[in-house]
């Protein structure tokens, strides 16, 4: 297991975060993504520590509160050290019927803060994260808020989840300018078969040194090796009864296709040559990984070991290749037109 830096700050998180979306179970999606109880979640973070995982994700939504309220009782029933591992909660979704009780207004980021922290058991969180984008609270008093939590004490850093590179571009400006507590992380979406972050979040991401943590980077189980152009899907599996998130599935059965060959070869699951080849990605700080069974978790884990080489990163890009839009199409030929122009000029010199 390596570390990376987290962000612009001197945090150190593991390669591999694991995600709690999966612990408590309840009413609607919660209960097709997982319903794992105190033994069966312990079990689990058991593991993920004894591997090297530091990072564990959960939100307040997840479950209504009861993944935050499992975690917490994991930490303390393991006795794990304060210090050795990095807490991330969320906070956006809805918490109850008020209309304030969502969103990412002062009011509700308060509220939501305390809350956490009572089911989680700890006296800190280390990373608070915004869970959407609220389009009627103003920015400024979202990082305001926020800023406020990490001047008390209660939080270490703050990031987002789900925010397109312009809205974050926003905050930065605000946090830069008013001297506050900057986002220093995003929580997005990022798969081989679901490339689109590339587009803008990813030069933002580099530009400004924030950190990424990807969710859902095997597609909501889509790229696990169990589903195929030609394989029926296993009966209850999670895509069966919950389809998420949106995938061009001509396009991932391309990428599943050209994975199991190189799985095959290497004698590994086709779930870890789709993780390695995140973790190969240079904008990648941590990959957010879940599971219902030890088994599973240790299967991602595996992952962590494989060193793509340069044919096989060429082959796995060509074929999940995003098609070009514009502008950058445009860039991309003002930019080549320029380098072309310079080159010449060079070799004159």
């Amino acid at each position: 297991m390596q570390y990376r830096k987290f962000g612009r700050t001197g945090l150190f998180v593991s390669e591999l975060c694991l995600g709690t979306m999966t612990f408590g179970g309840a009413s609607g999606i919660w209960g097709h993504i997982g319903n794992l109880q105190q033994a069966e979640a312990e079990s689990l973070v058991g593991r993920a520590l004894d591997a090297g995982i530091n990072f564990i994700d959960t939100a307040d939504v997840y479950s209504e509160g009861l993944s935050e309220t499992i975690t917490g009782q994991a930490l303390k029933n393991l006795k794990v050290p304060r210090d050795n591992v990095v807490v991330a909660t969320k906070v956006f979704g809805e918490a109850g019927k008020s209309p304030n009780a969502a969103g990412a207004s002062r009011y509700h980021i308060m509220d939501g803060v305390k809350a956490s922290l009572k089911r989680l058991q700890l006296d800190h969180i280390d990373l608070y994260q915004i869970h959407g984008f609220d389009p009627v609270t103003p920015i400024e008093e979202t990082v305001r808020a926020l800023d406020n939590l990490v001047q008390q004490g209660h939080v270490r850093y703050v990031g987002v989840s789900n925010w397109a590179a312009w809205q974050i571009m926003k905050a930065l400006g605000i946090a830069e300018r008013q001297g506050l507590a900057r986002f220093e992380s995003l929580q997005a979406y990022y798969t081989i078969a679901g490339r689109d972050l590339e587009r803008e979040l990813a030069p933002m991401l580099r530009s400004e040194n924030v950190g990424l943590m990807v969710w859902s980077p095997l597609a909501g189980g889509l790229l696990s090796g169990k589903y195929g152009r030609n394989t029926e899907a296993e009966k209850g599996s999670r895509r069966t009864t919950f389809d998420f998130p949106p995938v061009n599935v001509v396009r991932a059965y391309d990428c599943i296709d050209a994975m199991r060959e190189l799985a095959e070869a290497r004698k590994v699951s086709v779930a870890q040559i789709a993780l390695a080849w995140l973790l190969h990605q240079q904008v990648v700080t941590s990959v957010i990984v879940g599971a219902k069974r030890v088994e599973q978790l240790d299967d991602n884990i595996a992952a962590t070991a494989i060193r793509l080489g340069a044919d096989e990163l060429a082959q796995l890009d060509q074929v999940s290749a995003l098609p070009s839009e514009y502008p950058g199409w445009m860039l991309e030929r003002q930019g080549g037109a320029r380098a072309k122009r310079l080159a010449e000029s060079s070799q004159r010199g």
